[in-house]
């Protein structure tokens, strides 16, 4: 499993991103990325049927926020998918959005969060509780939150 993750890095994510201005390590920003499609995905089967509008709603986003083709996002989908199973909890995807992300892609984040729990049209509670638990752990404060959920809402 971590070959192919690192495998994965190397030759789509990082072939044609180097470090970026803020200073950022080249293979943190891919790791980044790999939580946040794993805290998406684990949202979507929140309510224990993970949508064909969630799984559009989440190819989009890492399509349009980090700039993947079709096959690198299937291939960040597919790993995502590998790590969440594999996971006890999602405290380390959120450990590692909450350490390497600002206060703004923190936003993004959660507001991509609540488009996908909006996307099939029904909000559970567990999804509502699970949204609010991803955001304390990522250091996102509630005002935030409502805030993101209005420009999810927005858009939906």
């Amino acid at each position: 499993m971590l070959e192919a993750i690192r495998r994965f890095v190397s030759d789509r994510l990082l072939g044609a991103k180097k470090a970026s201005s803020t200073g950022e390590r080249p293979g943190e920003h891919s790791r980044v990325q790999l939580a946040a499609c794993a805290l998406l995905i684990e949202l979507a089967h929140a309510d224990d049927e993970f949508s064909a509008e969630e799984r559009r709603h989440i190819e989009g986003t890492m399509q349009r926020r980090f700039g993947l083709d079709d096959a690198s996002v299937a291939e960040l989908l597919r790993l995502a998918e590998d790590e969440r199973a594999q996971s006890l909890d999602h405290f380390q995807f959120t450990r590692l959005v909450a350490a390497e992300y600002d206060l703004g892609q923190k936003m993004e984040l959660a507001e991509v969060m609540w488009g996908v729990i909006l996307a099939d049209g029904r909000l559970s509670d567990h999804e509502t509780h699970l949204v609010r638990k991803m955001a304390s752990l990522m250091q996102l404060e509630p005002a935030y939150l409502a805030e993101a959920r209005r420009s999810a809402a927005r858009e939906s």
